[in-house]
């Protein structure tokens, strides 16, 4: 369960709690993410070619980039909604600041 606490243009806060939708699937990519980089350390000790080790690395990165994707959708469906009924413009500058950084 993820908690929030929105700040209303009233300055009223407004706390409330709801289930991430996609947490177990998060949780279950961030692992194959964890274990496939472990498998490329195992790689670099292994000094296996660069070539196969950057190919590998590619595959990590995009599967991160899915995942985040999949975090910014629900934030989008869930805590954004909620902000923006609540008049809540911290967490959409909030939300913009975040997309920026994921995307460099």
């Amino acid at each position: 369960m993820g908690q929030h606490t929105h700040i209303n243009k009233d300055g009223v806060a407004i706390t409330h709690t709801h289930t991430h939708a996609n947490q177990k699937a998060v949780l279950n990519r961030l692992s194959r993410v964890i274990g496939h980089l472990q498998s490329i350390k195992t790689m670099v000790e292994d000094g296996r070619d660069c070539s196969e080790i950057l190919i590998q690395l590619s595959a990590v990165k995009s599967a991160v980039n899915n995942t985040g994707k999949i975090i910014l959708q629900d934030h989008i469906e869930h805590c954004i909604v909620d902000a923006v009924e609540n008049n809540d413009m911290q967490s959409i500058q909030e939300l913009n600041h975040a997309i920026d950084r994921f995307i460099k």
